[in-house]
């Protein structure tokens, strides 16, 4: 049995992953900041538990510690959100942006390499706003954007491990109902922009990830799941 460590997958996208992943018979871990989620879920789908903060390598140490009989893939979902202008960057809030979804990814490679097993691989996640710049989305877009530039470079180093990214658009994931009667807005608005005429669910990114576990010829890779926004014109 392949094992999985999903990072992220106490909630939304990484916990579709962990939930898919079990189901489709995989040894899944689901690693979180917030353990108390992370084994909350995993005491549902049959699973354990670990701690993992991005921002912390300390947890990512003692994680990698606890995977050493041997990993086989690792995907992480986790990111940290600063949507603002230029002129209204926060320091801290910039760097723990950047540590989500880049630094805190080549921290997990430094550590979880030792115990990656040779036909395995990493799945990072990216998003079509690093393709779409616009004003407030400077953070957003460039931290998404380097995804696609790691994912190249750490399948290079780490070979023959295979690292790809995933780029999903705009996915009713669970991470919008927080703006309640202007979610449908927002999903109606992004659907219009798309070449398919809906917006994202949950499966279409959760079943690119799980081909690309066992897409043994794909490395270094971004798979862009936005219904073709990128490719409509204005």
């Amino acid at each position: 049995m392949e094992r999985i460590l999903v990072i992220g997958g106490a909630r939304a996208l990484g916990a579709a992953v962990a939930r898919r992943a079990a189901k489709d018979g995989y040894e899944v871990v689901v690693g979180a900041r917030d353990l108390a989620a992370a084994e909350a879920l995993a005491s549902q789908i049959g699973a354990t538990a670990l701690r993992v903060d991005l921002q912390d390598e300390a947890t990512i140490a003692a994680a990698a510690a606890g995977l050493a009989d041997g990993v086989d893939h690792v995907v992480t979902t986790a990111s940290a959100p600063h949507d603002v202008r230029a002129v209204e960057l926060d320091h801290d809030s910039l760097t723990a942006a950047f540590t989500a979804k880049v630094i805190g990814p080549m921290l997990v490679a430094k550590h979880l390499a030792p115990v990656l097993r040779p036909t395995g691989s990493i799945v990072l996640f990216s998003g079509v706003v690093g393709w779409r710049p616009g004003p407030g989305s400077l953070v957003k877009g460039t931290t998404n954007g380097a995804v696609e530039f790691l994912a190249r470079h750490l399948a290079a180093d780490l070979a023959p491990v295979r690292v790809n990214a995933v780029s999903p658009g705009v996915v009713d994931s669970g991470a919008w109902d927080r703006l309640g009667d202007a979610k449908a807005a927002l999903l109606s608005r992004s659907a219009a922009t798309t070449l398919v005429g809906r917006h994202g669910a949950p499966d279409d990114v959760v079943d690119a990830v799980m081909w690309l576990l066992r897409a043994g010829f794909v490395s270094g890779e971004t798979i862009h799941l936005e219904g073709g926004a990128r490719h409509r014109a204005a």
